[in-house]
């Protein structure tokens, strides 16, 4: 019975006095905890298909979504709503995982510089919108978001939108040979702010 104690303690003093060993099993137990916490996500369907009605973004939607990105608005917008009461009764229904499915990266994002921007679809005219962005202190007096002018005069990249569109295909959004042939065509001629608008338009539209 000693020996069997005093092997215990030894194998224990061992695990505490060994940097590397302690580094190891610290790892393995993370390891571990993780793929307990988020592997069963992928097999749950509220966190892998869609919610109904959603829609792959268009070309246009994409472009936009593409210079949203750009311009680095989620710097200062979430796009998401928790489901908190103040939060619902602000923005809307609360953001399921459901809507973003086809969002490579999704913008969830905690930063509220700015307000949520998840529901904000249909919230607004198109021309609120690009006022908004032309100088957003003209509509919002205390804003501090900066301008964004040149969108209103910058054109769509028309060639890079096909290319975008098959490699979204190869993560699981349905593209079809149609409107990957058809996307130069659909943006082509549109200026940036037309194609940041059209985003902004469906955000949050699919769950009311």
């Amino acid at each position: 019975m000693a020996n069997n104690k005093a092997s215990g303690g030894l194998s224990h003093e061992k695990i505490e006095t060994s940097n590397f060993l302690m580094i190891v099993l610290i790892l393995l137990v993370l390891l571990v905890g993780g793929l307990v916490e988020i592997v069963p996500l992928f097999f749950q369907k509220s966190t892998t298909e869609p919610v109904k009605g959603l829609q792959p973004y268009t070309a246009l939607q994409l472009a936009g979504r593409d210079i949203y990105i750009r311009e680095g608005c989620y710097n200062c917008h979430s796009q998401m709503i928790r489901p908190f009461r103040a939060e619902t009764l602000r923005y809307g229904h609360y953001s399921v995982a459901g809507e973003f499915v086809y969002d490579h990266p999704f913008q969830w994002g905690s930063k509220r510089t700015g307000p949520d921007l998840h529901r904000v679809g249909g919230k607004y005219s198109d021309q609120w919108h690009r006022d908004h962005l032309n100088n957003p202190r003209d509509l919002v007096p205390e804003s501090n978001m900066p301008a964004y002018p040149w969108l209103l005069s910058n054109t769509v990249d028309t060639a890079a939108m096909p290319a975008h569109m098959r490699a979204l295909r190869t993560v699981g959004v349905p593209y079809t040979d149609e409107q990957i042939a058809g996307a130069a065509e659909e943006v082509k001629g549109k200026t940036e702010v037309e194609a940041v608008i059209a985003y902004l338009q469906v955000l949050g539209t699919s769950v009311k």
